[in-house]
Order: C-alpha cells, then sequence, then structure tokens
C-alpha cells in the first residue's frame, strides 16, 4: 500500500466515502489500524488541503457520472425534450441547435437567466429555444403554469410576451398575477378559465416532471442543449460556446 493510496483512503473516510481498502489494509491487526488511524489523521490535520483535493476529485466524479446518465437519457428521450407539443418554441424554428430551458416562474435564478435568453436569441439568429414549464416552487408556480398554459393555447404568437412579462415580474407569479399578465395582451379571465376547464394541460406537467426526474434535474433554471443537460444558471457566454461546439463537432464539448 503506497503512501498515497493511504492517505487518499484515510481522507475518503474521514470525508464519509465510501472505500474499499486494498487486502494488506483489511489485514492489519488491532494496533496497527490504530497507528494508520492516528497517522492518516496527523498528517490530514498538518495537510487540511488534501481533504479539498480529494473532494473536488470526488465531487467532479460525481458531475462525470451524472452527465452520464443525463446523456442516456437525452438520448432515450429525444422526442419529448425536443419536439413536445406542450412547449413553445422562440427564435428560428429551423434553426440549426435547438436550446431546451426548464424554468419556474417564481425562481429566481430564472429571473436572472431571462436575460441570457434574450442574449442568445439577439446574437444568434439560428438558434431555436424551447421552454419547458417545471412548477416545482409550490402551489402558486402550479396555479401560475396552468394559467400560462391556456394563454399558449389561446394566443401563441404572443407567448413570449407573456413569458418574459410573468419571470421578469419582480411580483410572486400566482394565478392572479398570471392573469393580470395575460389581460394586458388581450386575452380576458374569461377566456382563460374556459380553456382551462375545457383542456386542463396536466399531461404537459406530467410530463416535464418525468423529463426532470429522467436527467437528474433538481433545480431550475436547467437547460438540455445537443448532447448535454445544463444544471443552473451558467450564464450566455457558457451555453453560447456549447451551441458553436455542437455545429462545430456535434457535441457541446469539442
Amino acid at each position: 500500500m503506497t503512501f498515497k493510496t493511504m492517505i487518499a483512503a484515510g481522507t475518503l473516510l474521514a470525508l464519509g466515502a465510501s472505500v474499499a481498502l486494498p487486502q494488506t489494509a483489511a489485514a492489519l491487526d488491532a494496533k496497527q489500524k490504530e497507528e494508520f488511524g492516528a497517522f492518516i489523521k496527523e498528517y490530514l490535520l498538518a495537510n487540511p488541503e488534501v481533504m479539498l483535493e480529494v473532494q473536488e476529485a470526488l465531487s467532479a466524479k460525481q458531475r462525470a457520472k451524472q452527465q452520464e446518465a443525463a446523456e442516456a437519457a437525452i438520448a432515450a428521450n429525444k422526442k419529448a425534450i425536443f419536439q413536445s407539443k406542450y412547449d413553445v418554441t422562440l427564435g428560428n424554428p429551423d434553426g440549426d441547435v435547438t436550446i431546451v430551458e426548464f424554468y419556474d416562474y417564481n425562481c429566481g435564478y430564472c429571473k436572472r437567466a431571462l436575460s441570457d435568453m434574450d442574449q442568445i436569441l439577439k446574437t444568434d439568429k439560428n438558434v431555436r429555444f424551447v421552454l419547458k414549464e417545471l412548477p416545482i416552487l409550490g402551489p402558486d408556480s402550479l396555479a401560475a403554469h396552468k394559467v400560462s398554459a391556456a394563454f399558449r393555447l389561446i394566443a401563441p404568437e404572443k407567448y413570449g410576451d407573456f413569458h418574459r412579462a410573468l419571470l421578469g415580474g419582480e411580483e410572486r407569479a400566482t394565478e392572479e398575477t398570471a392573469i393580470a399578465v395575460a389581460a394586458k395582451l388581450g386575452v380576458t379571465e374569461e377566456q382563460l378559465r374556459a380553456k382551462m376547464e375545457k383542456e386542463p394541460q396536466d399531461s404537459a406537467v406530467r410530463e416535464s416532471y418525468s423529463l426532470a426526474n429522467e436527467l437528474g434535474i433538481t433545480g431550475t433554471p436547467s437547460y438540455v442543449v445537443g448532447n448535454e443537460a445544463v444544471f443552473g444558471a451558467v450564464g450566455a457566454d457558457e451555453i453560447a460556446t456549447k451551441v458553436e461546439n455542437m455545429r462545430s463537432c456535434g457535441k457541446t464539448v469539442c
């Protein structure tokens, strides 16, 4: 058992990670194990940066595993992710690269990421941007989603304006605020309630929840670009780089 192996094993144990020790370590008697543990503790106290290095390596390994699972999920659910009948497309409907955003109208990070979407659409006229609602922040989010779904059916050509107004608003998104936004765009509460009753669109949110589970999405905003799931508000520049890579080599990382 090398010195580095001893340190790595000891550090992983200190971090609570599961680790299989080499047979030589497992064969140590009680006294040797006690001495081994004391040595590892003394070394880590003197060199605590080692724990950070191991934690970073462990996190990188977990991210790689998460992304591998997401890639498989994207491959298995392409139609639902990129071509769902429930979603709205902004930008170029025939764009050569598609960006899919999962969002909640009450997500603060989604509100800040709204400008990222607009920047991408302004600077890249060949991007297809798909909006996929994922109301996960409580009853208000779900209620706002139901109004949003009804608005999309009634006035799909105005949905981009509705989306920007509701997501960009400072107040909490609720059924009431969503109805108010719709009214400013010419769709009345009576029209919305009639559409919600006749075509409730519950299957839309069920599809989003299912896809989020498959992709490993636990928060918003999250994106799918090509073969990659992107978690969090990473910014317009990083997403644009992934788009350019898709054009260059067919993957988000060339």
